[in-house]
């Protein structure tokens, strides 16, 4: 978001911050103004009676797209250092399939229920709730089941990777060889 200010020097970790949380509270501000911290709004996308969050998209698409090839031609902005992240159809799917059951449910998507939470909607609250609450819960089970399903696909048995500590045969100091004699002294008088 602030690149290439923060990559170049030209401003710190604090100001990057500072950037940061102005652009965040902008795009909820101009979130809130077009309508979408409500949820009746968002759901008239899903039932085709109300088209105000894709014309917002769209919009928001176009101007990001004309933003990266001007600024790129200008050569304000490397456009060869923007990452994108590798393709990974599966998981993807199964992360939209869970991401639209929870917008269709809550009627709101995750930035759009912040926003209706900070304006002081019940159900901006009940979807944040929500959302902390999913995270919770499946960061505690999260290395219940990657640990469980290993170990019944095992069926049981102990391999290295259940193994719970790994205990070194010896040990090598390294020092100065001025202090090596001192080391020796040192190692002796603790009987190791």
């Amino acid at each position: 978001m602030s690149a290439p200010f923060f990559e170049y020097g030209l401003f710190g970790a604090g100001f990057s911050l500072v950037v940061a949380l102005i652009v965040g509270i902008a795009f909820g501000w101009c979130l809130e103004r077009s309508g979408m911290g409500s949820a009746r709004k968002l759901m008239g996308q899903f039932y085709l009676t109300d088209l105000t969050v894709f014309k917002v998209m769209f919009s928001a698409m176009i101007t990001a797209m004309l933003g990266i090839f001007w600024l790129g031609w200008l050569g304000f902005l490397d456009v060869a250092r923007i990452y994108v992240p590798e393709t990974y159809i599966l998981p993807q799917l199964v992360g939209g399939v869970i991401f639209g059951v929870g917008f269709a449910t809550a009627g709101l998507c995750p930035g759009t229920s912040c926003v209706s939470a900070v304006t002081g909607r019940g159900d901006g609250v009940a979807a944040v709730l929500g959302m902390l609450s999913g995270v919770l819960i499946a960061g505690v089970f999260f290395g219940l089941i990657t640990s469980a399903v290993p170990y019944a696909m095992a069926r049981g048995t102990r391999d290295f990777s259940s193994t719970m500590q790994l205990v070194a045969g010896r040990y090598d100091v390294l020092c100065d060889p001025q202090s090596a004699e001192r080391a020796r002294d040192m190692l002796a008088r603790l009987k190791i």
